[in-house]
């Protein structure tokens, strides 16, 4: 039997401050996540967007990272290089990622709107009402986090990610927005997210156990930088 021929991927993502390293980007953290979950093998490309290179603004004219090369062909939507690598790197050769219960997609799901609003905000009468959707949000998660999903037993559940044990679309999703919430509301509004939220807190921990998604982060720096506008006291 012929040995199939892997095929040549290229994941294109911004580049953060030297122009070489990995930038501040949820969405392409998402696709390097779901690339390095599925166990293929795939090349990653720096994108400084401050100089975009001849040959970037002919592969991908106008597009922003992240963008996937695959045996020649650009992908330049997001959604839709989830969608063709989930069908394309389907079981049984490949894990499937999509969560077992829909409310996985669902938790969480404001709390990087509420985010920016918060840490983007000069308005001092404001900070306050922004900072309790933010908490709000967090509450949301926190709750779905300890409640049971239909497959376990118990009062309350003690599973490492959003819809199990195991990372999946969601989780690609969610992380690497919820990492920016935790490191930037620490250092740019001295907000550290609060201990009333153990499984926010453990559910960020056991990602970080995770070589998919703690390589595929950016560094603290980075993401600190790219809210460094925002230092200014309320």
């Amino acid at each position: 039997m012929e040995k199939t021929e892997e095929p040549k991927i290229e994941l294109f993502v911004k580049a953060g401050s030297n122009g070489e390293c990995i930038g501040t980007c949820p969405l392409c953290q998402r696709i390097f996540m779901i690339l390095w979950l599925k166990k293929v093998t795939f090349d990653v490309t720096t994108v400084d967007m401050t100089r975009k290179t001849k040959e970037m603004k002919c592969l991908a004219p106008g597009a922003q990272p992240p963008f996937l090369k695959f045996n020649g062909s650009v992908i330049t939507d997001f959604m839709e290089i989830e969608d063709f690598l989930e069908e394309t790197f389907c079981p049984p050769r490949y894990p499937n990622l999509r969560p077992k219960n829909q409310e996985s997609f669902k938790a969480g799901a404001d709390i990087f709107q509420r985010f920016s609003a918060y840490i983007k905000n000069t308005i001092p009468k404001k900070h306050e009402a922004l900072e309790t959707h933010l908490l709000k949000a967090l509450l949301h998660l926190e709750e779905y986090l300890k409640t049971p999903l239909p497959s376990e037993r118990g009062p309350n559940s003690r599973r490492r990610f959003l819809d199990g044990d195991e990372l999946t679309l969601a989780d690609c999703d969610l992380l690497p927005k919820l990492n920016i919430v935790f490191v930037v509301s620490q250092s740019v509004r001295n907000f550290a997210i609060p201990e009333v939220f153990p499984n926010v807190a453990r559910y960020m921990s056991e990602a970080q156990k995770m070589v998919e998604f703690s390589r595929s982060s950016p560094a603290n720096s980075e993401l600190i930088a790219t809210y460094s506008f925002q230092r200014a006291t309320i």
